[in-house]
């Protein structure tokens, strides 16, 4: 039962989760969540159909019905469970994992992520102590339920006009494909623009830099002012500017704001994740954005968004979150408004790359990943360390921890899945980080055993 995770069930079909696990997910989500209707969606992986089936068949069995949605993206469903009033949502899928993952995103009414916390760790209980799962007297119905042209159509609300932009898309063989063309039209140039869940061009993580390699070179070839790509089930996206240089998802949080906050005048609390740059906060301070820093995952942003009402948030895995959509993620409706920012930009004679060196004001490594199995012992000893070398002016103790000093800061925390701690770091100058970076190699080497 190694599928579930702080933010969904997700694992390799066949060794880490099964078909009678989807059955069971199925059977068990209406008593959960106290329904007897669930909508479900899935994308285009090769053993999602299957998966399909045994959840369906599952959901049925335990006497609720089914509104089936069919091939969609994961923002999509999120859509449906909250337009039409569901208080039960699935999303088949593995977003940005290998072809041989696959997996299930839940979802209750307004869209609210169930997580480990709010109600897997239940459902697994319940498979764990093999809780019985008798076929109900009244057998659920499936209904086919087409809500494209609805998402459609919410999303070109959004839209603007582009056509002063030069655009290279990366669809990434994924669900991407299903409104791409019908939002941004021919004008852009696109790759990897048909449904495979094998994902023969690469896997659609856009955070691997060999995966944005082909989306560069396109962008290299057409002289595209702006590369843009999305993971496997379209919740995430990502940027290359004009010089095809891979842009720090976090970053983008602060792009988003000339939407809101200058164009739309809509001041009010921003939501970021616990890893994103000092810079973020910094550049939409001026624009009447207020920073809030939270736990990454769309299980805690989402819903932290919604508890103090901000305007939206990202995070630096590329998820970007909405108090229109829903506060919810949605990769589609995240390139909509920041190609509608760079527009304006260009309009203006200037360029991403140029917008991106008002907002970048730091040097940044990177998330990195030791191998460690006394995560929190190490997580402490790091954090020891530096606090007794200089006085913090701002500690977060979330998540792991953040650490911020008046010229550089830290976040260390642990994975939810492997026995990974993930160490990232910002500072004035390249010579501070190096030196931050290196010591910290050094006490997780000697200490610890890191790899």
């Amino acid at each position: 039962m190694g599928a579930f995770h702080a933010y969904d069930i997700r694992g390799i079909y066949n060794v880490d989760f099964d078909r009678q696990t989807a059955y069971k997910v199925g059977y068990f989500i209406p008593q959960l969540l106290e329904t007897d209707k669930v909508a479900v969606g899935r994308d285009c992986r090769v053993s999602s159909d299957e998966i399909h089936g045994s959840l369906l068949k599952g959901i049925t069995d335990a006497g609720a019905d089914v509104y089936d949605l069919g091939l969609t993206t994961t923002p999509a469903v999120y859509f449906a469970t909250a337009n039409y009033n569901f208080k039960a949502s699935v999303q088949i899928t593995a977003s940005h994992n290998a072809p041989e993952y696959n997996g299930m995103k839940v979802s209750t009414e307004h869209a609210r992520a169930v997580g480990y916390d709010a109600g897997l760790k239940t459902i697994r209980q319940w498979i764990d102590e093999d809780r019985p799962t008798p076929v109900a007297k009244r057998k659920g119905e499936v209904h086919r339920m087409d809500i494209y042209r609805d998402y459609l159509d919410f999303l070109l609300k959004y839209k603007g006009d582009y056509g002063n932009l030069k655009i290279a898309m990366d669809l990434s063989n994924g669900m991407a494909n299903l409104f791409a063309k019908q939002i941004f039209g021919d004008a852009p140039t696109y790759i990897l623009d048909e449904m495979d869940g094998r994902f023969p061009g690469h896997d659609p993580n856009p955070l691997v830099p060999k995966n944005v390699v082909p989306l560069q070179e396109l962008v290299r070839k057409t002289g595209a002012d702006v590369g843009v790509i999305y993971d496997g089930d379209a919740d995430r996206v990502m940027f290359v500017d004009e010089n095809a240089r891979f842009i720090s998802p976090d970053l983008m949080i602060a792009v988003l704001g000339k939407y809101f906050l200058e164009e739309r005048g809509e001041k009010g609390l921003v939501l970021q994740d616990i890893r994103s740059s000092k810079a973020v906060g910094e550049f939409l301070a001026p624009l009447g954005g207020e920073m809030r820093t939270w736990k990454v995952g769309r299980a805690f942003a989402a819903e932290k968004l919604r508890e103090i009402d901000g305007v939206y948030g990202g995070e630096l895995a590329g998820h970007y979150y909405f108090r229109d959509f829903f506060y919810s993620d949605s990769g589609i409706l995240a390139s909509i408004l920041i190609l509608n920012v760079l527009s304006k930009v260009k309009q203006e004679g200037g360029t991403l790359s140029g917008l991106i060196s008002q907002i970048e004001r730091y040097k940044n490594s990177g998330e990195i990943n030791f191998r460690i199995e006394d995560k929190q012992g190490a997580m402490d000893a790091v954090r020891e360390h530096f606090i007794h070398e200089e006085t913090p002016t701002a500690s977060m103790d979330f998540d792991g921890y953040r650490v911020e000093f008046p010229h550089w800061w830290f976040n260390i925390r642990p994975s939810n899945t492997e026995p990974y701690l993930r160490f990232i770091c910002e500072a004035d100058s390249e010579d501070l980080l190096d030196e931050k970076v290196s010591t910290v190699r050094r006490i997780l080497s000697e200490r610890f055993g890191a790899e």
